[in-house]
C-alpha cells in the first residue's frame, strides 16, 4: 500500500503541475460537450429549393406558401424555366427542384389530377433523400386539402381509412440533443482516458524518468495501478461534471438509477486506460501514442453507433462494432439515462467490458518490461 500511495501522489503531482494537461483533461472536454450537440444534428432543415412555376396561378402560389411555411426549405430563386433552375444546381446554390407546369390549377380542377416534377442534387445522398421526402409529404397534405375542399361529398367514394396515432416514447419531442449527449459525454470519456494514459507512460520514457522507476523494486502491477489510478479519477470527476452539464444546459435528467450507471464507468475506466497503458508499452515517443490512440478513437467513434445505427452497418462493420467497448457504454447510457433500464438489462454489456477489462490490463501488465 505504500508503494502505491508513493506512486498516486508521485502522479497526481505530475498532473497538477502541468497545467496545460489538467485543462486539457477537464476543461476541454466540457467546451466540446457544449459545442458538438449543436453540431451533430440529424434534422435536415435550411434546404435550398428553387420552384419554377409555370401556372403563376392562386393555387400554385398556396402550394409554395406552404412548402416555405414548413421550414424546411429556404427559396432560393423563382427561374424561369428548367433549365435555369439546373443552372442553380450545378452552382451549387440549390439543392431541389421544384417544376410546376403551366395549366396546374386547370386541370387540377377539370380533371382532378396533375403532376409535378421534383430533381434533387443527391451529391449529398441524405439530403436529397430526406429533402425529397419532406416535399413529398407537403405535397401529398397539401393535396388531402384540395380534396376536401373541392370534392363535393356525394361525388366522393367512400372508402375506409386507417387512422393512425403516434406516442414517442423516451423522448416523447424526438430532441436528438437528448439522444446526442449520452453518447457524446462517452466519447469525450474515452478520450480522456485512452489518449491521456498512453502518452503518460511515453512522456517518462522520452525524459528518462522511467529508467530511475525501473531500478526500484517496484512490481510491475504496482507500477501499472499507479499510473492508472489516477487517471480513473480524473475520468470519474470528467463524466460527473458532463452530467452536470447535460442536466443544467439541455435539461436530461437520468430514469434510471444514477449508481448504475458509475459501476458501468468504473469498469468501462479500467478497460479504456488498460488500452491506453497498453499502447504506451508499445511506443516509444509520444508522437506513436497519440497516433495509434487517435487511430484507434476514430475508429470507436465512427463504429459505436453514435451517429450511424449499427443495425444498418454492413455485417463485417457489425463484427468489429460488437469488439468496440465505446458501443456497449453508448447503449447502456441511453439506455439507464434515457429508457431507466436496471441492471438485469444491462448485465451483458457489463459482462463484456469487464472482459476486455481483463484482456487490456493483462496484456499491458505482460506486456511492459522493466528493463526497457
Amino acid at each position: 500500500m505504500r508503494t502505491i500511495r508513493f506512486l498516486l501522489q508521485k502522479e497526481f503531482r505530475q498532473i497538477f503541475r502541468n497545467k496545460t494537461l489538467l485543462r486539457a483533461i477537464l476543461f476541454a472536454p466540457l467546451m466540446q460537450l457544449m459545442l458538438l450537440p449543436w453540431a451533430a444534428n440529424y434534422e435536415v432543415k435550411n434546404i435550398a429549393l428553387a420552384v419554377v412555376d409555370n401556372d403563376h396561378s392562386i393555387e400554385s402560389q398556396r402550394l409554395i406558401s406552404k412548402i416555405y411555411s414548413s421550414g424546411y426549405f429556404i427559396l432560393k430563386a423563382f427561374p424561369a424555366d428548367y433549365s435555369h433552375a439546373y443552372n442553380l444546381i450545378e452552382e451549387d446554390k440549390a439543392d431541389i427542384i421544384l417544376e410546376i407546369p403551366s395549366h396546374f390549377e386547370r386541370n387540377l380542377v377539370r380533371d382532378g389530377k396533375q403532376k409535378l416534377y421534383i430533381a434533387a442534387n443527391a451529391i449529398n445522398g441524405t439530403k436529397a433523400l430526406v429533402g425529397t421526402n419532406y416535399l413529398g409529404g407537403i405535397i401529398a397534405e397539401y393535396n388531402s386539402t384540395v380534396r376536401m375542399v373541392w370534392l363535393e361529398p356525394g361525388k366522393m367514394n367512400p372508402q375506409p381509412t386507417v387512422e393512425i396515432v403516434s406516442s414517442n416514447w423516451y423522448n416523447p419531442l424526438m430532441n436528438y440533443k437528448i439522444f446526442m449527449v449520452p453518447g457524446i459525454l462517452v466519447l469525450l470519456v474515452t478520450m480522456v482516458g485512452s489518449m491521456m494514459c498512453a502518452m503518460n507512460i511515453v512522456k517518462e520514457k522520452e525524459i528518462g524518468t522511467i529508467e530511475q522507476i525501473n531500478v526500484t523494486p517496484i512490481s510491475k502491477i504496482h507500477f501499472i495501478l499507479g499510473k492508472l489510478i489516477p487517471f480513473w479519477i480524473l475520468g470519474m470527476i470528467v463524466f460527473t461534471m458532463g452530467l452536470i452539464l447535460a442536466r443544467v444546459v439541455y435539461g436530461i435528467i437520468p430514469l434510471g438509477n444514477i449508481l448504475l450507471v458509475y459501476t458501468f464507468l468504473s469498469v468501462y475506466l479500467i478497460a479504456i486506460l488498460g488500452l491506453g497503458l497498453l499502447i504506451s508499452t508499445y511506443s516509444s515517443t509520444q508522437q506513436q501514442a497519440m497516433s495509434v490512440s487517435f487511430f484507434f478513437i476514430m475508429i470507436f467513434n465512427l463504429l459505436s453507433g453514435l451517429f450511424t445505427p449499427i443495425e444498418s452497418m454492413p455485417g463485417w462493420a457489425q463484427v468489429i462494432a460488437s469488439l468496440n467497448p465505446v458501443t456497449y457504454f453508448i447503449e447502456v447510457m441511453r439506455m439507464v439515462v434515457l429508457k431507466g433500464s436496471s441492471f438485469h438489462n444491462i448485465s451483458h454489456h457489463l459482462g463484456v467490458i469487464l472482459i476486455f477489462a481483463l484482456i487490456f490490463n493483462a496484456w499491458a501488465i505482460l506486456n511492459y518490461r522493466k528493463t526497457s
